[in-house]
């Protein structure tokens, strides 16, 4: 990245420290990039316990969807695996840890946020789709009970987090001793004589130790609702309910929707940052808009219904109208009409969670396919250009938008579904993991993907196409798994 003079953006780690912020690179965006960035993350990987460099360790949500997305299973798996085994993951009550103060996944900062949990849940169903592994399914599916159980705020929404600490001692809801109930062949020390727990319980021993633990003084809880976190937990929710067939969490998602353009927005359809105990507070920045934008779009994927796909590209427009930096690309932190600082900021960097200029332009590059725009395909691309060579170079800092990346330089593939998502040719369509495609939900009138596309005969079709040039629409779902299988998809 090439700084220039007179702006800065945020550097990951330094609080409050600004550097001169970077002028687009000249470079081509070449898939040589994303063979880099493969390339450098195996310099880094622990070959033993997963992960990318030392501890301590952060969940690289966005770097397991890259590695998924690029076909690199060995060392998803092997992070996947060590991640779930036990310590930072809560084998009893389901969900994650904020990151291991060991190599080994095993001792955690107890702390417990929505942002990563919500991230986790989709790599962790991903990586159940490329592998068929059940046991990702099943964390992905604790992770959503922990969600739902520990973090669903009355009001609506999901809480920000939950503290490290009960009654001033870290880990003491968490850990257990000798004589508490649970088996003590899962045990590992942590300290003061107690045991984070690692290895498989059943579901039963879960249950019962579950009893046991919610028996215990709780953790504080930060009931503070954020609206970027909250779209990550829409975007997981949508996806999970219709990946495992429970319209249940399509429910949840559709109302953290309602939640989110509702008590969460004000009265001209722009977000506000957070809500707290009844009371809505703060300008929205970038990635809230990013952020919401994507969980709107896979709520639209999961329900079949039009008003998501219209409110994520609403979202995604204000979010040019407010954010955008025309004359360098990208977009700054703050609105313009916000608080004006001294000098307004870009954040850029995708670790432990993606910046919201990299989710804007993923965002924005699903839209532009399916609304054939190249002006939101134009923007997207401004903002890997201000990487450059450095998504090559440092893949960890800018995981999300090498995803970005790998979605823009794909053949393009979009799918029209003509009829409910519940219909067997469309269940069959969806099926697959095939992360570059976009989707659309139709009949509808407004969206450039769907127009001329109807029902065949009275039976739902699809449609799959390349830059708007379709082929002939299907409505037999064996005839989509014949085509998946001629050409080896999963």
């Amino acid at each position: 990245m090439k700084a220039t003079p007179g702006q800065l953006f945020a550097v990951p780690g330094s609080g409050s420290q600004l550097s001169p912020m970077p002028s687009p690179s000249v470079a081509p965006l070449a898939e040589s990039l994303l063979f880099q960035a493969v390339r450098r993350l195996g310099e880094v990987f622990d070959p033993e316990w997963g992960g990318f460099g030392r501890a301590p360790k952060f969940p690289p949500a966005s770097i397991l969807e890259l590695l998924l997305r690029r076909g690199e299973t060995d060392l998803a798996v092997k992070t996947l695996d060590c991640m779930a085994a036990g310590g930072m993951y809560d084998l009893v009550g389901g969900g994650f840890h904020r990151y291991s103060v060991d190599e080994r996944w095993l001792v955690p900062h107890f702390e417990k946020m929505l942002c990563d949990n919500t991230l986790l849940v989709p790599a962790y169903l991903h990586g159940w789709l490329v592998t068929g592994d059940q046991r990702y399914r099943e964390v992905a599916e604790q992770t959503i009970e922990y969600l739902l159980r520990d973090l669903r705020l009355e009001e609506g929404g999901f809480a920000s987090s939950q503290d490290a600490d009960t009654d001033g001692i870290e880990g003491l809801t968490y850990t257990w001793a000798a004589g508490e109930g649970a088996p003590e062949e899962v045990f590992e020390p942590f300290e003061e004589g107690r045991f984070v727990l690692r290895g498989r319980l059943d579901d039963e021993t879960r249950a019962r130790l579950l009893e046991i633990r919610s028996q215990r003084p709780q953790p504080g809880l930060d009931d503070k609702a954020i609206a970027s976190w909250n779209g990550l937990a829409l975007a997981a929710l949508a996806e999970a309910g219709r990946r495992l067939s429970h319209p249940d969490l399509v429910d949840e998602a559709r109302a953290l929707a309602e939640f989110l353009l509702g008590p969460l927005s004000d009265d001209e359809g722009r977000l506000h940052r957070s809500r707290r105990a009844g009371r809505s507070s703060g300008t929205g920045f970038l990635d809230d808009y990013a952020n919401v934008a994507h969980g709107l779009y896979e709520l639209h994927v999961a329900t079949g219904e039009l008003r998501w796909l219209e409110e994520s590209r609403r979202l995604a427009l204000l979010a040019i109208e407010l954010f955008a930096d025309d004359e360098r690309g990208g977009f700054f932190i703050a609105p313009a009409h916000g608080e004006q600082l001294v000098a307004r900021k870009k954040d850029l960097f995708d670790h432990p969670i993606p910046s919201g200029n990299s989710m804007l332009a993923f965002v924005l590059l699903r839209l532009a396919r399916i609304y054939g725009d190249n002006e939101l395909e134009r923007r997207a691309v401004e903002v890997l250009r201000l990487l450059g060579p450095s998504l090559g170079t440092s893949p960890n800092e800018f995981a999300w938008a090498l995803c970005a990346l790998d979605l823009y330089l794909a053949t393009p593939k979009e799918i029209a579904v003509i009829g409910p998502p519940d219909a067997e040719v469309a269940r069959a369509a969806l099926e697959p993991f095939d992360p570059n495609a976009v989707i659309a939900f139709g009949p509808a009138e407004g969206v450039p993907l769907l127009e001329g596309k109807d029902y065949v005969d009275g039976r739902p079709a699809v449609y799959v196409c390349e830059r708007f040039a379709c082929k002939a629409p299907v409505t037999d779902p064996g005839e989509l798994s014949a085509t998946r299988a001629a050409h080896h998809i999963k």
